[in-house]
């Protein structure tokens, strides 16, 4: 478990920042805390720490230039205002770095990014090398040709799944309040701040509130779940008022501000950290009581004797889940072969899938080094 003091070692942090703080709650691009932000953030990087921003506030700032006071409900309205505000909030975020001689670098990014392996790879790479290169990356999702992600996606995730995706050591994540509370502060007056806690607490989740602003997608529900998602990767998650002075300066340097949600002890290994951060699950298999135990018990690859049925379409090397007999979610893994050619081969050894199927490239149909227990 990571401490105050721990957090002001850390070396690489992902910096989250909410539509309601970048719009000052939708009155336009809000210059003056975009700079007060910059100038933080470049004194870390003197000091050698590197920053990843994640920003939100491209559909909002294009609202505000297109006149729009509502959030549309619009897949292609949502899109246009996406590509409108975007290229405002980038020329914004490069001016305000440039007058601490800070590169920036705009990446737009979509689940399936990090949900393909090669593309991730790709995404990891870059984002390393501009780390490396002094430069901030400003990423945001590719709001103006993704559908998915509109209806469904927040960057509370984006931010998490970047935080895994460069290794980081934390997640700080601005927004309008002041943390998280035991009760929405807004009911009731009398609520408490919740300084530390465990990510993997379950009561959180019963404590944290969706978004009231109409501007951004998520709220603090998402927040304890971006949290929850980063600590698999070690990571640790600190949920603060952005309109704090001196916020992130304050917020890496140890100081107790906001919420600090605490990682897992053990950070998984690279590989099944990019399994655990999967959106979307292409298909489903059903395993026996044998099977299950052997994934949660013993460690062993999933073989296709332990299977009892299959759901989804999905090709070799897709993400599948692994369900038990009651229908709960055990593990996922990158499957050996397709959807079609399990259904051939479901409760069937190995020695069977040449008969079955013409060939045999894999014993098992998901290798325990591709596979997650949930």
């Amino acid at each position: 478990m990571q401490s105050r003091q721990q957090l002001a070692a850390s070396r690489r942090w992902v910096i989250k920042i909410g539509s309601a703080l970048l719009t000052d709650n939708g009155r336009g691009v809000n210059c003056a805390a975009i700079a007060n932000w910059a100038a933080q953030i470049a004194a870390l990087r003197s000091a050698g720490i590197e920053v990843l921003l994640v920003s939100s506030g491209a559909v909002a700032a294009g609202m505000d230039r297109l006149g729009w006071r509502r959030r549309p409900e619009s897949i292609h309205q949502l899109q246009a205002a996406a590509a409108v505000g975007q290229s405002h909030l980038v020329q914004v975020y490069e001016q305000a770095f440039g007058r601490f001689d800070c590169r920036t670098a705009q990446i737009l990014l979509d689940h399936d990014d990090l949900s393909n392996r090669t593309r991730y790879l790709n995404a990891r790479s870059t984002l390393r090398t501009l780390l490396s290169l002094g430069a901030v990356p400003i990423i945001n999702e590719n709001d103006t040709v993704v559908t998915d992600e509109i209806r469904f996606g927040d960057n509370d995730t984006l931010a998490a799944l970047v935080a895994n995706l460069v290794e980081a050591d934390a997640l700080l994540i601005l927004t309008d309040a002041e943390g998280l509370f035991t009760q929405d502060p807004r009911d009731n007056p009398a609520a408490e701040l919740i300084r530390e806690a465990s990510a993997a607490d379950p009561s959180l989740a019963a404590m944290a509130g969706g978004s009231r602003s109409g501007l951004g997608r998520g709220g603090m529900s998402t927040k304890v779940r971006a949290a929850q998602l980063a600590a698999r990767s070690g990571a640790a998650t600190v949920i603060a008022g952005g309109a704090v002075e001196g916020v992130i300066r304050r917020v890496c340097g140890g100081e107790r501000l906001g919420t600090l949600l605490e990682p897992e002890a053990d950070p998984m290994a690279a590989r099944k950290r990019w399994l655990a951060g999967q959106l979307q699950v292409r298909g489903s298999l059903e395993l026996d009581a044998g099977a299950e135990t052997a994934l949660r018990e013993q460690g062993k690859s999933l073989l296709a004797v332990g299977v009892t049925g299959v759901a989804g379409r999905f090709h070799r090397g897709e993400l599948v889940a692994c369900l038990n007999a009651a229908g709960e979610e055990v593990a996922r893994g990158l499957v050996n072969y397709d959807s079609a050619e399990v259904a051939r081969i479901v409760g069937q050894p190995s020695e069977r899938f040449v008969e079955l199927l013409g060939y045999r490239d894999d014993d098992e149909l998901i290798h325990r080094d591709n596979l997650i227990l949930l």
